[in-house]
């Protein structure tokens, strides 16, 4: 299991090219407005292994994806689907990928773990349990 502890090396992440591209722009044009969570994104894509859709881990988690992971500071296990912003509903499970907890998930498989702060500057250690990827011609 990759894990990463305080002041450790973060585990490997998995993306695909094309929507990593996507999400980097997504990140610069919020750079004005957020711009922690858009470095946090862009640092991620940089040390990311860019895949085409035929070479990406089954489980890794991407725009679209249906994640179970545990917040291990409160103890609770969620279901969120990872987003792009126009479709975040945190009523519905639905996660912007610009946000702390999205920039957290995308690229990580099933079984990692990941410290990473919350919207307070918290450090929480966040664990992937589970991840579904979208129907064939879904909308992310």
């Amino acid at each position: 299991m990759a894990t990463v502890a305080a002041g450790g090396s973060r585990p490997p992440l998995h993306m695909l090219a094309a929507e990593s591209d996507m999400v980097a722009s997504l990140a610069l044009q919020a750079e004005h407005r957020f711009p922690l969570i858009a470095a946090m994104i862009l640092e991620e894509i940089e040390r990311a292994e860019l895949h085409e859709p035929s070479t990406l881990p089954a489980d890794a988690v991407t725009v679209g994806s249906k994640v179970d992971f545990v917040d291990e500071r409160s103890g609770l296990m969620r279901k969120v689907e990872l987003v792009l912003p126009a479709r975040a509903n945190i009523a519905e499970g639905k996660i912007s990928i610009m946000t702390p907890m999205g920039a957290a998930l995308y690229g990580l498989t099933a079984g990692q773990s990941i410290d990473w702060p919350d919207l307070d500057g918290h450090q929480r250690r966040i664990q992937i349990l589970r991840v579904r990827q979208p129907a064939a011609g879904g909308n992310p």
